[in-house]
């Protein structure tokens, strides 16, 4: 490959076509990334690449379902199948390539690649030979990825068998280590051994699954070789966990604070990283089963059970072993392996009983790079932890802040919005979409107590949107000075984490001068999104999962890596910060300090101290007392830059919800006799909550329902094809719409990506816009219209309805937002528009919403 470098780089500098040794190197430069680098370079031939069309995945249990996400991402298409429907339904529900399989056979059918990932090996072979005949299903040629954690003799056998039936069907033994968290995030350690040809046509794949190819780990040997590596990973964790509760157990019977013993030990000699991860479980008595007991059940049995095959001596394994299967018989499977411990405590002794105190750490403890925990699980019980936390403050502190905003005694409230989802929260408050002199000198003269200004700077690059920014606040800065108002600059972002930063707080800066802080409190309780120990967590079901652990985290734009609020700082200020920097507010300081606890921590930091405070809530009333005590250390001259969701705004402005507002409460009825026009959902939100809620609309409605899908392929390859598309929708919608009926304009769920995030922005910016064009094109006045997605529901109220200003009236349901705008100079005046997040509510919320607002239900 150097060679053929020298070449080709020869060739560049003397403006020399070579355009085979240009191809040639690229063939070698693949190589050496798939791990071929230092053998023969006859071993190109192994470079050709598998054409993947389907991979059929069979258990889509915890660590599956994020392995089966994990390739649809990276663009193939998965057929999925469990024994447990509603495991299939949550990976039906990622949209794009992925498909439901009735059994294993047919996940098996016309598949190139097969993954298993069931729970044993018995369960492995009745998939492939027995009841599920998937290998009777597989066609010629097809490979078998087998990821379950099983006896290496045993993967040996199913290669012999699967040999056997002369079709050309291969095994790669691939294990998994990393646990749901990294299953769910594409970054698993994958060990893997078999034949190298077949490596090389899995490659793609297996990367997909890990991340980098640091995480894939090629074990020479042939299969089995990986799967005896993955056994001596279990030995090692299991012998760990067990030893670190005996350890601290007999720390309890010396008489120690068991606590304190810990925290010395996790810097000396005796660290492993079992210890640092399992022990606060027990200091604790938290059994959570982030990782189950069960595991080392099976795991060290497996270690036992090859060992004597093999006539080896494992007194260690088996001791620990032994261990497990009695708490096993106590009924601890479904719990923590940390719960080894309280084998102890059946003889009087308890680690968390001798603890001490737990002191105050807001820092996330991660693991090291080069760590691997098996078993690990994402994410909190939601309800078991929000049950944990102190209680909430009792005092009522929103009305106090209602008061002193009806007075007019703190500054107006400029919220700069980069989707309009940030109305969340508000109701009976204006936002505008433009922003020149004029319209906000007019808007300051109304005495509001705040208002909106939608700048949609989500959708633009980075550049660009720090140039808007910088704009607007000149623009308000010179409006409020020629009004005699003092205001205040909220910068309100997503509440899972994405969008500019830092490029909007600087922009801020630029224009307004240094603050003494940054504010960043992501929280928003309808939408599930909690702060705990500067953790950002999302609410799932009764989970909640770190921010960094959802599809959110995985934006082609605006990912990230690190759900700790500090560290997502770090991650994307880099230099401007450091440790130092950060100011926790905690829930004690909270619920416990109260208002004045607030005033107390933030007055804490020397004012010009270049400080990011993280503000941690769990409740809207966490967030009320926050806003209380911000309000007392304002008083003291302090001056802060807010980068927050939607609930700090609504209690910075003193309001309180309201219920869901019904077509009754917008004046709306329809008379009998009276023709009545359809109402009209566009969606181009792409993440997994629009795709599952679109699938329920569709499920809910029927035929009620007229649903016309966009082909983005379409949409992107071209402005003639995207015109010829877009004309050919917009004409069928208005013809239903005219007709009564309710219409659905989708696009197509495959998500197209680009090579970087800049283009695929791009290309979120061609289907934004060819979706205002539709709206443009409608001419028909619909009974009323949402708009799904961010971007989508911004441009369609600035372009497709010409939005200037409209009036925030509250909520369609909760945290979706419904405005409307009666200027002469908008299209459609006074149609009620609903801004509906594409990452809020349930599955069902959207198909509610269309089915209260339609005509047999408003008649």
């Amino acid at each position: 490959m150097f060679q053929q470098g020298i070449v080709v780089s020869t060739a560049r500098a003397l403006e020399f076509p070579a355009p085979l040794a240009s191809v040639a190197e690229q063939l070698y430069i693949s190589g050496a990334a798939q791990g071929y680098g230092a053998e023969d370079d006859s071993g190109l031939v192994r470079v050709t690449p598998l054409e993947i069309s389907k991979i059929g995945m069979i258990g889509l249990g915890a660590m599956g379902q994020g392995m089966a996400g994990s390739l649809l991402r990276s663009g193939f298409a998965v057929h999925g199948y469990d024994v447990y429907e509603p495991a299939i339904d949550k990976f039906v529900a990622n949209g794009g390539n992925a498909s439901k399989a009735s059994s294993p056979a047919e996940a098996a059918k016309g598949a190139d690649i097969l993954v298993l990932m069931v729970q044993n090996a018995a369960q492995a072979e009745d998939v492939l030979f027995g009841s599920g005949k998937a290998a009777e299903a597989l066609p010629d040629g097809a490979i078998v990825v087998l990821s379950s954690t099983v006896p290496p003799s045993f993967v040996r056998d199913l290669e012999s068998k699967l040999t056997n039936l002369g079709r050309g069907i291969n095994l790669i033994d691939a294990p998994v280590s990393g646990g749901v968290v990294r299953a769910a995030n594409g970054t698993l350690t994958i060990i893997c051994s078999g034949d190298d040809a077949v490596l090389s046509k899995v490659n793609s794949p297996l990367l997909a699954m890990t991340g980098t190819s640091s995480n894939l780990c090629h074990v020479q040997g042939g299969v089995g070789a990986a799967s005896s590596v993955k056994l001596i990973n279990q030995l090692l964790a299991g012998v760990h966990i067990a030893a670190a509760a005996e350890a601290m157990a007999f720390a309890a019977r010396l008489g120690l604070d068991t606590r304190r013993a810990f925290e010395i030990l996790g810097s000396a000699a005796a660290w492993s990283w079992m210890f640092e991860n399992r022990v606060p479980q027990m200091l604790d008595a938290d059994w959570t089963p982030h990782s189950a007991l069960a595991i080392f059940v099976k795991d060290l049995g497996i270690v036992l059970d090859e060992a004597k095959r093999l006539t080896y001596f494992a007194p260690i394994s088996s001791a620990a072993h032994t261990l497990y299967l009695s708490g096993a018989s106590h009924g601890w499977t479904k719990e923590s392996d940390a719960g080894v411990v309280r084998l102890w405590e059946l003889a009087g002794l308890s680690v968390s009983a001798n603890a001490g105190p737990k002191a105050q750490e807001p820092e996330e403890k991660a693991p090291k790079d080069h760590e691997v925990e098996v078993g690990q699980e994402g994410g909190l019980p939601a309800q078991k932890t929000i049950d944990s936390l102190p209680s909430e403050y009792s005092g009522d502190v929103i009305s106090s802040t209602r008061k002193v905003v009806d007075n007019g005694e703190v500054p107006v409230l400029v919220v700069l919005d980069d989707d309009p989802t940030g109305t969340q929260t508000c109701h009976n408050i204006d936002v505008l979409t433009v922003w020149d002199a004029a319209t906000l000198e007019y808007e300051f003269s109304l005495n509001p107590p705040g208002f909106f200004i939608l700048t949609n700077s989500r959708a633009l690059p980075s550049a660009e949107a720090k140039q808007l920014i910088l704009e607007i606040c000149q623009n308000v800065k010179q409006a409020a000075e020629k009004s005699g108002k003092a205001f205040e600059i909220v910068l309100r972002g997503d509440s899972t984490l994405r969008g500019h930063l830092p490029e909007e707080p600087e922009a801020a800066e630029e224009a307004l001068g240094k603050f003494d802080a940054w504010v960043i409190t992501p929280f928003f309780y309808q939408g599930g999104r909690y702060t705990i120990n500067d953790v950002h967590y999302v609410k799932e079901d009764d989970v909640l999962v770190p921010a960094s652990q959802t599809p959110f985290a995985q934006d082609a734009t605006f990912g990230y890596k690190n759900s700790n609020l500090r560290k997502y700082v770090l991650e994307k200020c880099g230099s401007r910060f450091d440790d130092s920097s950060f100011l926790s507010v905690t829930l004690d300081d909270i619920r416990v300090g109260g208002p004045a606890g607030v005033t107390k921590k933030l007055l804490s930091v020397a004012p010009g101290s270049n400080t990011v405070v993280i503000v941690n809530a769990a409740a809207e009333s966490d967030m009320h007392v926050f806003v209380a005590g911000l309000l007392e250390a304002e008083k003291e001259g302090r001056r802060y830059l807010y980068r927050t969701g939607a609930a700090f705004v609504s209690s910075r402005l003193g309001i309180t919800g309201i219920p869901p507002l019904t077509m009754a409460d917008l004046g709306v009825s329809v008379k009998e006799g009276t023709k009545q026009p359809g109402g009209l959902i566009v969606a181009g939100s792409y993440v997994p909550k629009t795709t599952a809620q679109l699938k329920a609309l569709r499920e809910r409605r029927g035929d009620r329902l007229t649903v016309i899908e966009l082909d983005v392929a379409g949409l992107i390859e071209s402005a003639e094809a995207a015109e010829n598309v877009v004309t050919t929708a917009a004409a069928e919608t208005a013809s239903k719409l005219a007709a009564g009926e309710d219409v659905l304009v989708m696009t197509s769920r495959k998500l197209i990506k680009g090579d970087d995030a800049l283009t695929s922005l791009q290309i979120g910016s061609k289907v934004a816009r060819a979706l205002v064009q539709l709206v443009e094109k409608i001419d028909v006045r619909p009974r009323y219209l949402i708009a799904k997605g961010g971007i989508t529901s911004s441009d369609a109220a600035t372009k497709g309805l010409r939005m200037k200003r409209a009036r925030i009236l509250g909520q369609a349901a909760p945290g979706v937002p419904l405005w409307r705008c009666n200027e002469e100079t908008s299209r459609h005046r006074g149609v009620p528009y609903v801004v509906f997040p594409g990452n809020v509510g349930s599955d069902s919320t959207l198909a509610d919403v269309v089915e209260s607002w339609s005509i047999e239900n408003v008649a």
